[in-house]
């Protein structure tokens, strides 16, 4: 029986499983470091001290028939196909691989980013931010992107006594419309947080970060929320990756260099028809896994797998609890004039975020995104 195993249970891993193991007959095996399912996309809501539900990978795989084992990858043998495990002497051995690792904060980039900042890329690192800011005092969130603004006004509604600055190299909020600038302008003066944009961090330190400029920014706790890297697993095994180590794929997601293995979610360097490369997001991560399922199901079967077809529609950002920003957009992700805003927007981007778990436990509704 051809054995598939898939590397990491996040959005696009997990889908990737269950999409696999109801769509062949093949064995599937699913490999995580954690036992948890991490709704990564709520981690800046577990900063600010909200609880996140208990979602066990044991009880969303109950019933698919795909086996779990929980273990950090440490290499990948791609000659002999087989995966080494931290602390588990026994390799797992595969026919074919859906690599799905996901990404993790880049804090190597800027001196003192590592021994200074902390993140909300992973669970634990969001559960120690969050002991942290209950200390109350100065934040300074670094990063300017979809992360950085959730963290901020999270922070900034869930607990009015921090005082909240958001730093970012570029302009803010250049991703969106001047509509949506304009709102989300109105959105962060509510809230009291200050801006500061179009700068560059030199250096994080105990008390703030350091401006290129010779400027410093004061702060009692700095939270990064700017750049990811992906593993180095795929470029230690020979894999043929990008620059940035993510997994260099063609058009059904399937590596270039290592026809039984696929990339899927930020690990993958996929692109668009047009050339441009997905960014890193859940909103990309799902298609590509369903997609991936397929082309392997279809070649599988004998049939020639369609090749991916994604476009963009929105970027949604929460702004709080109460509050939000859909910024509709155009296939390649650039803002349109159009926006949806305030608590019809907070709701919209809360049933988008429940829909991803739903989709998670019902893989059939993945047509959807394929």
């Amino acid at each position: 029986m051809t054995h598939i195993v898939v590397l990491g249970g996040g959005y696009a891993g997990l889908l990737a499983a269950k999409l696999t193991a109801k769509r062949t007959n093949a064995r599937v095996t699913l490999i995580n470091a954690g036992d948890r399912f991490v709704e990564r996309v709520r981690l800046h809501q577990l900063a600010s001290g909200q609880a996140l539900r208990e979602l066990p990978l044991a009880g969303l795989l109950r019933g698919t028939g795909v086996e779990l084992v929980v273990g950090k990858v440490i290499g990948i043998d791609a000659e002999n196909r087989v995966v080494r495990l931290h602390g588990i002497p026994e390799t797992v051995g595969y026919d074919a691989l859906f690599y799905a690792l996901g990404s993790r904060a880049d804090l190597d980039s800027v001196p003192g980013a590592a021994e200074h900042a902390h993140t909300v890329a992973d669970a634990a690192s969001a559960a120690r931010l969050r002991e942290r800011v209950r200390e109350g005092g100065v934040v300074a969130v670094v990063g300017g992107g979809l992360t950085g603004i959730e963290t901020a006004t999270e922070l900034a509604e869930t607990m009015p006594g921090l005082k909240v600055r958001l730093v970012t190299g570029g302009r803010f909020g250049a991703a969106f419309s001047e509509n949506g600038r304009r709102y989300l302008r109105r959105a962060f003066a509510r809230l009291g947080i200050e801006v500061t944009d179009q700068v560059r961090v030199g250096e994080v330190q105990a008390d703030g970060v350091r401006l290129s400029d010779g400027g410093h920014v004061a702060a009692d706790t700095v939270i990064w929320t700017t750049g990811f890297r992906v593993p180095e697993l795929a470029r230690d095994a020979g894999f043929a990756v990008d620059p940035a180590g993510r997994m260099i794929v063609d058009e059904t997601l399937r590596s270039v260099s290592h026809p039984e293995v696929y990339a899927i979610g930020d690990a993958a360097a996929a692109r668009r028809p047009d050339g441009q490369e997905l960014r890193m997001a859940c909103a990309t991560g799902l298609p590509t896994a369903a997609q991936a399922v397929g082309a392997f199901a279809d070649r599988l079967a004998g049939r020639d797998p369609k090749p991916l077809r994604f476009r963009y529609f929105t970027q949604c950002v929460s702004l709080g609890r109460h509050d939000g920003l859909i910024q509709f957009v155009s296939a390649d992700d650039s803002p349109v004039g159009t926006v949806l805003t305030g608590r019809v927007a907070a709701l919209v981007k809360e049933s988008i975020v429940r829909g991803t778990v739903s989709l998670e436990r019902h893989p059939v509704l993945a047509k959807l995104v394929s």
